[in-house]
């Protein structure tokens, strides 16, 4: 298996064989706790308008998203994991757009094929990964906005590549690195958007046993499913 890291938007554009987008602060955590909590599918759209659209076309659908970390107007739901807790997604079909995550899948149009990464689910993803085995492998940490680099998404990168390489990761270690350097935003006052206990919900390893994989929604859009491990 030949195994590349990729970085953002332009990575996504780079990817090919099996891609993993990955966006652990906080996209495809959210969307995890969303499925978990009953959701049919999440669709990743890259641009807000999209969004704005599919929901008036489907006025049962949910939005849930944000730019900048902010809830954007009339949405249902912003982007956090902690906010979406103990809400009913029952049989919903929820449409996601972020400044990151949502734009991996909007840009990964030369992968074979397509599912979401983050800590909450990595266990399931090193099984599904395994299980495919695909010739080639790309791991496509989305970054700030999808053009910085952020050291959470490329931590996964690694602990996938390690995982996959069959060496042993200290997520302890990992956890509190992380907190010092990339998850301060959760830990300001002055950043409300970025709710303290998010930290704790998006580096919940392997809370969640299944993965969001991608198929058709139709010919424009793709939607996460979810692969149960057995």
């Amino acid at each position: 298996m030949q195994i590349e890291i990729l970085q953002g938007i332009e990575g996504a554009k780079e990817a090919r064989g099996l891609a993993v987008i990955i966006d652990v602060f906080r996209a495809f955590s959210t969307a995890c706790y969303a499925v978990s909590q009953g959701a049919k599918m999440v669709i990743p759209v890259g641009k807000k308008e999209i969004a704005y659209k599919l929901k008036e076309l489907h006025p049962d659908y949910v939005l849930m998203g944000e730019r900048h970390g902010i809830i954007l107007p009339n949405f249902d739901h912003g982007n956090s994991p902690s906010q979406i807790q103990g809400i009913d997604f029952a049989n919903k079909n929820i449409i996601q757009t972020t400044s990151a995550g949502t734009q991996g899948f909007a840009n990964a149009i030369d992968a074979d094929s397509l599912i979401a990464g983050s800590f909450v689910n990595a266990n399931a993803i090193v099984s599904y990964i395994e299980q495919i085995n695909p010739e080639r492998l790309s791991l496509v940490a989305m970054g700030r906005a999808g053009i910085e680099e952020a050291a959470e998404d490329t931590a996964l990168a690694h602990y996938l590549h390690s995982r996959l390489k069959g060496k042993a990761v200290d997520f302890n270690k990992l956890k509190e690195e992380l907190r010092v350097s990339a998850g301060g935003k959760f830990f300001d006052p002055e950043q409300p958007q970025f709710p303290q206990y998010d930290f704790d919900c998006c580096l919940k390893l392997d809370a969640f046993d299944f993965v969001l994989c991608a198929s058709k929604y139709d010919d424009q859009l793709l939607a996460l499913r979810p692969w149960q491990l057995s």
